[in-house]
């Protein structure tokens, strides 16, 4: 199976509808996750702290190669990208997102899933957190930050996971408001993510309000 398929199939669990789960306490005081598949996870801290997640200072605009404006069928958001550089299709692997790209002849993906209805920012980021756990435990945060895209204040999160062995990463823009509730997500291997890291940047940097 190819990487991207692989991975693609893993980020099903990223939608806004958590997965059937139950929060409890066990005898020694740990918060643990139960899931409906008889597993069980700890809830170390990451998703329920109260930590305050800073702000990036830069102001990040629209790149001007990103000529093409993919719209939102769902939600008063769009999204320009560079059409020499990305292709992309109606969702396939994920029926809670709106469309799949991929970076042409490379292993980087892409998914926009959007949802109608607002959330707090804080708790659309636990709720990504803990449905990707409940396929990959040891997914982790590993960068977060609050930034002003094209107008919009958006949530920035870097996460590393791992299933049936493969390393991957998941690079990412989380927005939220009247206009209707975004994922708009890149992915690739870890070992990748570096290569890759600039046209992940300038993808999520094209997401636009339609209408003020």
């Amino acid at each position: 199976m190819k990487l991207g398929i692989y991975i693609t199939l893993f980020l099903s669990c990223f939608s806004l509808i958590v997965s059937a789960q139950i929060s409890a306490i066990t005898e020694t005081g740990d918060a643990v996750v139960l899931y409906t598949d008889g597993t069980w996870t700890y809830v170390d801290g990451e998703a329920l702290d109260a930590k305050e997640i800073p702000t990036n200072k830069k102001k990040f605009e629209k790149d001007k190669a990103s000529t093409f404006l993919l719209k939102s069928n769902k939600v008063d958001l769009g999204f320009y990208l560079d059409p020499k550089k990305w292709t992309f299709t109606k969702a396939k692997s994920n029926e809670e997102a709106e469309y799949e790209l991929q970076l042409k002849d490379a292993d980087l993906y892409g998914m926009i899933i959007t949802e109608k209805f607002e959330m707090p920012l804080e708790t659309l980021r636990n709720l990504a957190l803990e449905n990707g756990r409940s396929v990959a435990p040891d997914l982790k945060i590993m960068t977060e930050e609050y930034r002003m895209v094209n107008g919009l204040k958006v949530l920035f999160l870097q996460m590393n996971g791992s299933t049936q062995g493969i390393k991957f990463s998941y690079f990412g823009y989380y927005f939220s408001s009247e206009l209707g509730t975004v994922q708009f997500i890149t992915y690739t291997s870890q070992n990748l993510l570096s290569t890759y890291e600039k046209d992940c940047e300038k993808l999520l940097s094209g997401l636009v309000p339609l209408k003020d």
